[in-house]
């Protein structure tokens, strides 16, 4: 697959799984103060497919480390959901964002932007006309200048146990 570049970003194909995971791990420490076990190696083969779609739902836009080959210095992930239209968004499309992370030597450096403003750009090619995400006090900045506002819609999560074996 060709890189696609868009101003310093370029679209992540599945060799940069592993990195895509690595940074997920930074992101999660800092936000949850915990990473957990488990989840890094199935995370990374669920990447390598997803990031090798034909026509993906799931993709992902990163920075490179300058100063190491191979390294990432920031990615962002989102995803295309299908919902019913509505008022706002009749075709239904909804972007989700997920996965912003910035390696920590290289914050301050504007690769968070360049990959969010590398999937908004992508979004709207894809004719996404609402984008949601969930943010960080230290990223809110950043998707304010972007244009994001708070919605009044709070969120809500139930964890449903694992199906029991048939």
């Amino acid at each position: 697959m060709e890189q696609q570049r868009t101003d310093g970003a370029r679209r992540a194909t599945a060799a940069d799984a592993e990195e895509l995971v690595r940074l997920r791990e930074v992101m999660l420490a800092e936000v949850a103060g915990t990473v957990g076990d488990g989840w890094q190696e199935a995370s990374v083969e669920i990447l390598r497919a997803r990031l090798s779609a034909a026509d993906p739902a799931l993709v992902a836009f990163v920075a490179d480390r300058p100063d190491r080959p191979g390294a990432l210095a920031a990615c962002v992930v989102g995803t295309v959901e299908y919902r019913l239209g509505g008022p706002g968004n009749p075709g239904g499309r909804t972007g989700y964002v997920f996965n912003v992370a910035t390696d920590p030597g290289q914050r301050r450096r504007g690769h968070s932007r360049r990959c969010m403003t590398a999937l908004l750009g992508w979004y709207r090619a894809q004719g996404v006309r609402t984008v949601d995400l969930r943010a960080s006090q230290q990223g809110e900045p950043l998707y304010r200048s972007l244009g994001f506002v708070r919605t009044p819609d709070p969120a809500m999560r139930l964890r449903l146990p694992a199906a029991p074996d048939a």
